[in-house]
């Protein structure tokens, strides 16, 4: 089986895949791809066709409704919880800073995946550790073209990957030295969980084998040329270019150039540091595009379009027409000339359209207006001329904003899993698994409501604080989380500002249990007031 070979669920969605960008992209690649997406009439050729496609307007509603979506997620930062204290927080908070070594920050990067996942419904990081001079673990972004093949097997008890095949693109300078232009390879990184030499993969005897992670570089070269080019770079976020063979490529083959076998404290790896994102779970499964239902009337209204406007191309337009007259006179249309004939009962008039033809488009275009506004969250429908309660437009956005709540979960927990394998590089764990949500946490935000925290929520909650129910942290980040307090400012800088709104009052203290409970063991639990 050649190194480039793929898996059968990859083929199987690589076509949606692509049609999804192509929506994405908008108009222009749309139009390119002509009859994929808009057939071509009966006995039409290529200058009726090429008239035929310009002529129609693609409303790009998919790529409208995705940004809404990418908005509302990100319209609160994510929160990261990193451990404070010693060498592997300032790890971490490096590595929030600049998650990928190209300055890109972990929320930046975070926000490159949400829009993956709801474009295309699957992307992938690998977690690795640059072994130059910066010596830190770093994140790269792959796309779903990018994840070619994927293998999972039963090791030690557990589920877990065993083969990643991903293809990529490296540049290699250009032989001329006069050259701007550098030679762009292929390239595949094979990522492999393999048992120790000698041993079998079900384990030995007693059940146990110490699994090691090995990785291999595949590069597409002239079947003359030999290995060890030594061309390892890789690209964030590659393009997608396909296995197809062009023929610039009918005499290369893919050789293998080099392998590794990463080392953590003088050991290999015992697990691939690979992580599948998705819109419901982070499994190698390939799960469904979030938009695919309205990327397919997006296109169908793209095509009723392209109808509509050869329809009216050809018949909106009033064609004068004449009876009685001499053919080869010039009859000119306007109010400074007048036609004259010598024949009796001659007459004249204009061709004009009737019937219930182009309004059959009409109508169905609008319905697929309006079916892409349901299936887009109602961002792409008008709004309503009557007013609305608070509500009933909680009630109405609660079915369409599950999606939204369901991706936000999906990738907090898969980026959780990125943070735990930037902590185990720098820790001494045995496994990432080791590494609990007390250590690292990443959470994006699912509170797609923009009415805010009301009065009475704001009462019920000083009540259930003074009440010792709640402690005062608590309090104050769902007052963040419901937007009366600002999202960069922390619980000490709030406190702080309460105690010099009072400056009669002096410094504010905790009250004792005497005037309000607290909860036994939470030091946070006590409410605090003014002399």
């Amino acid at each position: 089986m050649p190194a480039n070979s793929t898996h059968q669920v990859y083929e199987a969605n690589i076509v949606a895949w692509q049609r999804a960008r192509d929506v994405f992209a908008g108009e222009d690649a749309v139009k390119s791809a002509a009859e994929k997406y808009l057939p071509r009439l009966d006995c039409q050729d290529d200058t009726e066709y090429r008239a035929y496609k310009n002529r129609a307007s693609f409303f790009n509603a998919s790529a409208r409704t995705a940004d809404g979506f990418v908005g509302l997620i990100f319209r609160r930062d994510p929160t990261f919880k990193l451990p404070e204290g010693n060498g592997i927080a300032d790890a971490l908070t490096e590595f929030v800073e600049d998650a990928d070594m190209l300055g890109t920050s972990l929320s930046a990067f975070s926000k490159k995946l949400v829009t993956e996942i709801i474009n295309v419904g699957r992307a992938g990081t690998l977690v690795d550790w640059n072994e130059e001079a910066e010596q830190r673990a770093y994140a790269v972004a792959y796309t779903a073209e990018d994840i070619i093949n994927w293998h999972t097997e039963r090791v030690n008890g557990r589920n877990v990957l065993t083969l990643v095949v991903l293809q990529e693109t490296c540049q290699k300078p250009a032989a001329d030295s006069d050259s701007f232009v550098p030679e762009v390879i292929q390239q595949l990184r094979v990522l492999k969980l393999v048992p120790p030499q000698g041993a079998s993969r079900t384990g030995n005897q007693d059940g146990a084998t110490d699994w090691q992670y090995v990785v291999e570089i595949w590069q597409l070269l002239p079947k003359s040329q030999g290995s060890g080019s030594g061309l390892t770079s890789r690209s964030f976020w590659n393009g997608f270019f396909g296995n197809g063979q062009s023929s610039s490529q009918a005499n290369k083959e893919w050789k293998l150039v080099d392998t590794v076998t990463p080392l953590r404290l003088g050991k290999p790896l015992p697990l691939i540091p690979f992580i599948f994102h998705g819109p419901r779970h982070s499994l190698p499964d390939v799960d469904k595009i979030p938009l695919a239902d309205i990327i397919s009337k997006n296109l169908d209204h793209y095509r009723l379009d392209a109808d509509y406007k050869h329809g009216m191309h050809f018949t909106a337009l009033p064609t004068a027409w004449v009876s009685g007259f001499d053919k080869a006179s010039t009859l000119r249309i306007g109010s400074s000339t007048a036609w004259v004939a010598e024949t009796p009962g001659a007459t004249a008039g204009f061709l004009e359209f009737h019937g219930q033809g182009l309004s059959t488009f009409e109508r169905a275009m609008d319905r697929d207006e309006q079916l892409m506004a349901v299936l887009g969250t109602r961002m792409l429908e008008s709004r309503k001329r009557v007013g609305e309660t608070a509500a009933a437009i909680e009630l109405r956005q609660s079915g369409e904003n599950s999606i939204l709540n369901t991706v936000s979960l999906s990738i907090s927990s898969s980026l959780t899993q990125v943070l735990r394998w930037v902590y185990w590089w720098n820790s001494t764990e045995p496994i990432p698994d080791a590494i609990g949500p007390d250590l690292v946490l990443v959470t994006l935000n699912n509170d797609f409501s923009i009415t805010g925290m009301s009065a009475l929520e704001i009462t019920a909650l000083v009540a259930a604080w003074q009440a010792g129910a709640i402690s005062q942290a608590t309090m104050l980040d769902l007052f963040r989380a419901g937007e009366v307090i600002a999202p960069g400012r922390t619980n000490e800088e709030e406190i702080r500002l309460l105690a010099q709104g009072k400056p009669e009052a002096g410094n504010l203290k905790p009250v004792g249990p005497a005037t309000a409970p607290t909860v036994p063991g939470d030091v946070n639990a006590k409410p605090v007031t003014a002399n």
